[in-house]
């Protein structure tokens, strides 16, 4: 078993333990940002700036909330110190550069993922920014149990699309991050209505796709358009409930592993390995 799908299958343990007692102050004008999987963390948090636009123009707010892994990450640093407010860190290290500047840590894994292909920091993290929020998470552990237990096939094609609006913006983000760094397919995350424009012009059935439905209403209507024009173009189309951050991308998450395992790839290494390009570019790639 790899350490990526070691982790996958650790997720509701690691869930559990997530319990955050801090509170965002009331009424405060909260931004929150990141870098790769964190930044697509922090979109859920709501107001959410890329760390490099961040760091370049700090954005007016009264907290950043910062997410970082292993509190580490260069452009969310940059931007935590240039930040004019109060810094808080979402994280799976207690001792770190980004920590020792915050002034408030939210610890929210009891390790630090060992695949560079990250999971659970991801779900961890997210779970962490709904408590900061006053969200009731008790029982997204469960929901993450229930969607381990389901069967998650490798689609025929090689590319992938992933459709999604509102919440489920974010997780077709990561969704597609997972299963590029994972299981290095050719996969592209579309906004729900950026897809029904000129993005479609080049899409056929070469591609296997998976809209996320999202909340009922306008986003969902228009989330059954993108299907249903998929589809009629030839598109192998899987329709995913949404709406629910954490539980959603699970699916993914066992979608990158069957993905790897049929294309016979490691999805520890997310290509950095010896030999290969991503690896022979390390000395300019930082992750």
């Amino acid at each position: 078993m790899s350490r990526t799908e070691a982790t996958v299958r650790a997720q509701p343990e690691w869930l559990r333990a997530v319990q955050v007692a801090q509170r965002l102050p009331t009424g405060s004008r909260v931004v929150h940002t990141g870098c790769g999987t964190s930044f697509h963390a922090a979109q859920t948090g709501g107001w959410a700036v890329q760390a490099l636009d961040a760091a370049v123009d700090p954005p007016a707010a009264d907290v950043l909330v910062c997410v970082s892994h292993e509190g580490e990450t260069e452009l969310t640093l940059l931007a935590a110190e240039r930040f004019e407010g109060a810094v808080w860190l979402v994280t799976g290290a207690a001792e770190s550069p980004l920590a020792k500047i915050a002034d408030e840590v939210v610890v929210c894994t009891p390790s630090i993922e060992t695949s560079w292909c990250h999971t659970a920091s991801y779900t961890c993290g997210v779970t962490a920014i709904q408590q900061l929020h006053g969200a009731d998470t008790t029982g997204v552990a469960g929901e993450v149990e229930a969607a381990l237990a389901e069967s998650v096939s490798a689609p025929p094609q090689e590319k992938i699309i992933v459709v999604g609006s509102g919440l489920d913006w974010p997780t077709a983000q990561e969704a597609v991050l997972k299963l590029r760094e994972g299981a290095r397919v050719d996969a592209v995350a579309y906004h729900t209505e950026q897809i029904l424009h000129g993005y479609l012009a080049p899409v056929d059935g070469s591609y296997a796709a998976y809209v996320l439905l999202g909340e009922a209403g306008a986003r969902r209507e228009r989330a059954e358009e993108a299907a249903r024009t998929l589809e009629a173009i030839g598109c192998t189309t899987t329709r995913l409930p949404g709406g629910r951050p954490v539980p959603d991308i699970v699916f993914f998450h066992l979608l990158t592993l069957s993905v790897a395992e049929a294309r016979g790839v490691d999805p520890d290494s997310i290509g950095r390995a010896e030999g290969t390009a991503l690896g022979k570019a390390a000395g300019v790639y930082p992750g």
